[in-house]
Order: C-alpha cells, then structure tokens, then sequence
C-alpha cells in the first residue's frame, strides 16, 4: 500500500480551509463468511486530532475507490474516512447468479459493522493516523444503494419478501447522511421491482437517529412510480430530528458526487456538488459535536448566496 496525498488548497468559510489528504487503499479486514477478504479505503487529513469518522457506503455496483468529491472534502474538512468496497461492486466481478447476490444488502450491513469493529486497525495503516482518530464520534453516508445501507445503520427496516423488520441498526452510528437514496417501497415501487430488488421492500417508521436526506429534483428513479419526491422520503417518513436538502437541477448522481469524469454522472455540475460538499460536511461537524455553529452557517450562506442551487427544510 502506498499512501497518496492529496492537497486540497480552496478554503471555505462554513467548514474552514483544507488540509492535504493521505489515502490508502486497500486496506484489507477478513471478509468472514463473505467469502472474499474486505477492501477499504482509508483517508484523512495529515494534520489534526481527535477526527470524527465517516463510513462511508457506495452504490450498487460502484466501488470504494469512488466518490472522492465528497470523500477527499470531508477527509480534508477533520474527517476519517472509510470506504468499503462491498460484494456488489462491478469491481469484485461476482455473477448475478451467485447465491450471495440475494444477500447483497445484508452482506452490506456484515461490512459495514466489520469496518467499525476495526476501527483502530485501519487507521494504523495510515502513516501517522494512529491515536488521532474519535472513536465516540461516527457517522455514516452513502449514495442511492449505499444510502439504504446507511439508513439500516441508523434503524430502517427492510420487510417481506427480502426482510422480516429486523432492526440491523448499530449503536455506534450517531447520525447519517443519505444521498438520492430509494423511498417507501410497497405501493410506490415500479413493476416487477419488488421481484428484482426485494430489499427496496423498506420503512422509516423507526430511523429515529439524526440524518441528512439529499435529493435531486430531478432525478426520475425508474425504481418508482413516483418523482423525485421519492428521494424525499426518509426526510419525510422517518420520525426524530432529520433534515433535508434538495437540490435544484440535480439528477441521481446530484452533479458529480460519484465522480466528476464517471460515466455514472449524467448531470456534471460543479457548483451542485459545491454545494453538496459544504452542506453535508456542515451538517455532520454540527451533528458530531465538532462544531455548533457549522450547519447554521451553511444553511444561511446557501440562503444567502446559492438559493437557486437548492433548498433545506429541517424537523
């Protein structure tokens, strides 16, 4: 494993400037009865103490080496960041027929509880990360399929045919931020989806933890009969303090967030993914403990000066 740094030099009055980021990858953790050992990439700022951690989930099919707008900024805004490379990555090659592809979103919840347990073990592998990483301090974010991820983390209930309602949540999860993630399922998903995807069957009566939900106004999900407005759900459903962030003009992959030259983004943008960056991180350093004052600021300055880049509503 070599470490790259990355120097991030554009500074920012919500969250404050950025330090150069050191990311490993892979990081390798026994995968268990997955089968396979389980990647992770690791990074962070090289300067700091005391860094709250993100885990991190990616999209169906995507991979842990992906999403860096969003890793590298809250690596270089005093987060840890860990990124699990799960089974359904395009990366891991597994056929559709295996039988562990049924399983996928569970295996996920596996993984994901795997990296937290080896919390102290990945950041040894970051030059000088040791001994600097807040253990009492973790929040989870994820994209579409790595949204859900996130949203069982914080107590969303898959139910039949995939689940039985099960809570799968973990208590060292304080808060999450769940990105162009799916909506009610029963009743609101497309055709023969329930069949496909019996996992998307989902609830949000009982994620009660603090979240983010993000959406594009945009993005017209074929998983549903509905619009947009499905992203919004988890916002909407879910009891407990949570807040939502719905971008103007973005699409599934809200302007970039998987990677600006990714075939996956259909709606390059910038500034969408400026305003993702800031608004999410605010969010957590607020939600964390980090800084009070972070998210107030952030939904003021995007009020004040980006109110045409999207909107954020909060209960």
């Amino acid at each position: 494993m070599t470490p790259m740094i990355r120097s991030l030099t554009v500074g920012d009055a919500v969250v404050g400037a950025a330090a150069p980021v050191v990311s490993i990858a892979p990081v390798v953790l026994d995968g268990g009865d997955r089968g396979l050992d389980l990647h992770v990439r690791v990074s962070a700022a090289a300067t700091g103490d005391r860094l709250p951690v993100i885990l991190f989930s990616h999209g169906y099919g995507s991979s842990g080496d992906m999403y860096q707008p969003l890793a590298d900024f809250y690596a270089a805004h005093g987060f840890v960041v860990l990124q699990p490379t799960y089974l359904d990555s395009r990366t891991v090659g597994l056929d559709r027929r295996d039988p562990r592809a049924a399983r996928f979103w569970r295996h996920r919840i596996d993984d994901a509880k795997r990296v937290l347990d080896n919390v102290d073990h990945l950041a040894a592998a970051v030059p000088g990360l040791a001994g600097r990483v807040d253990r009492g301090r973790i929040a989870a974010a994820g994209h579409s399929f790595g949204g859900q991820t996130t949203g069982l983390l914080l107590g969303l209930r898959v139910q039949a045919p995939a689940g039985t309602g099960e809570d799968m949540s973990d208590p060292r999860v304080q808060a999450g931020v769940l990105l162009a993630t799916a909506g009610r399922g029963e009743g609101d998903l497309a055709p023969g989806v329930i069949g496909d995807l019996p996992w998307l069957n989902a609830t949000f009566d009982r994620m009660t933890r603090p979240a983010l939900v993000v959406y594009g106004d945009r993005d017209q999900n074929p998983l549903t009969t509905r619009g947009p407005d499905w992203g919004a759900d988890p916002y909407h459903l879910a009891p407990g303090p949570k807040s939502l962030l719905t971008l103007s003009g973005a699409e599934h992959s809200l302007g970039g967030a998987v990677g600006y030259d990714s075939v996956e983004t259909t709606d390059d943008n910038l500034a969408t993914v400026a305003v993702l960056q800031r608004l999410t991180t605010a969010y957590l350093r607020t939600t964390l403990g980090v800084d009070d004052a972070a998210w107030p600021r952030a939904v003021a300055q995007l009020r004040a000066d980006s109110a045409d880049r999207g909107t954020v509503d909060s209960k």
